[in-house]
């Protein structure tokens, strides 16, 4: 769909220069799905007297060719489009599988579901590392007890790397290693992808089995930079059981579908889908309502992981730097089982 759309796009002249909008540098990213199409377009002045009326152009050429798809045209007036980066040194060549652990909305328990399944795949053989990419909320020092470690550089064939922290034999990279614990970062997006980008091709990653990014929760610039650097084999996602945030786990769903992006869902994982106190071991209290990310899972035909529910271990763990599968038994049994799962899928997809 997307040559086909830039074929209608290089239809479209810009009058004061006598170019196409494709051939021009005027088109940006273009972003389709089966229902929505997006076209970014770029002017070099800060008031082109032409994006009006090429933006209105671009909108009923689409409509006329497109017209169950919704369409919109987002217009940027002072810059050139994007041009591609050359492509550069990256140390992610012996990593053998990257999965995203995402969320469509915060405070679900994301960064702690991504420590716990790391320890899981640790504890099933498998050399493993984090990407901590919540760039303005890194957790996984804190998780691992690493808060205070301030990362080394070495030369490797006239490089600079940076050395990861290594904790529990799982190797980590977090911006949070550069920053002070209670500095907030006033960074624009640009600033924290090109950080990100450092991140992910300047870290001594070494032989690694999984590689595990912990995302931020939404879907943003990050993510398209994590999507854009990176090959991930799947993206799992993390939820409550509660309609508001089961709500936000179809956008994450949408965004990894994507025709642009097109990265296989290994599954969605209910954490806090329930509280038993330790004096009523066999009760169970559903918090946050009842299998509502378990739902969402099977209405939109991807795997469920299964549920992880509330455990003391599981916030004393993250608290101490200790994660609780490594710990407690129980909470390792639920976490082993969504590992084994998430194992064979990324291995049937290959």
């Amino acid at each position: 769909m997307q040559e086909e759309i830039e074929k209608l796009l290089s239809a479209i002249i810009h009058p004061e220069t006598g170019k196409d909008l494709v051939s021009g540098g005027f088109v940006g990213r273009i972003a389709a799905s089966e229902e929505a199409i997006t076209v970014h377009l770029h002017f070099q002045k800060a008031r082109d007297p032409f994006a009006v009326k090429l933006k209105n152009s671009v909108e009923k050429v689409l409509g006329e060719h497109f017209p169950a798809h919704r369409t919109s045209v987002i217009v940027r007036e002072g810059q050139a489009a994007p041009r591609p980066e050359p492509k550069q040194h990256t140390t992610t060549g012996d990593i053998t599988r990257i999965i995203a652990v995402a969320s469509g909305k915060g405070g679900v328990g994301k960064s702690t579901v991504t420590a716990n399944l790391a320890v899981a795949l640790r504890d099933l053989g498998f050399r493993v590392g984090i990407l901590d990419a919540d760039i303005y909320g890194p957790s996984q020092p804190k998780m691992f007890g690493v808060e205070g470690y301030l990362p080394d550089a070495v030369q490797q064939e006239g490089i600079d790397l940076i050395v990861p922290a290594t904790a529990q034999d799982i190797r980590l990279m977090s911006i949070g290693f550069f920053i002070k614990p209670n500095d907030a970062l006033l960074w624009r997006g640009a600033m924290a992808t090109n950080a990100l980008r450092q991140l992910i091709h300047q870290t001594q990653w070494g032989p690694l089995d999984f590689l595990l990014c912990d995302l931020p929760p939404g879907t943003g610039d990050i993510h398209l930079s994590i999507i854009n650097e990176l090959k991930i084999a799947a993206a799992v996602i993390v939820s409550t059981p509660q309609q508001v945030a089961v709500a936000d786990v179809v956008r994450s769903i949408e965004l990894f579908r994507n025709e642009q992006v097109h990265i296989p869902i290994a599954g969605v994982i209910e954490n806090m889908a329930w509280f038993t106190p330790e004096e009523l071991p066999d009760s169970r209290y559903y918090i946050f309502g009842q299998g509502g990310a378990r739902q969402v899972a099977e209405t939109y035909g991807v795997p469920f992981l299964g549920e992880v529910p509330i455990v003391r271990s599981i916030r004393e763990g993250g608290d101490d730097g200790a994660p609780a599968a490594a710990i407690d038994p129980r909470v390792g049994s639920y976490y082993r089982a969504i590992a084994e799962q998430v194992v064979g899928s990324v291995m049937k997809n290959g």
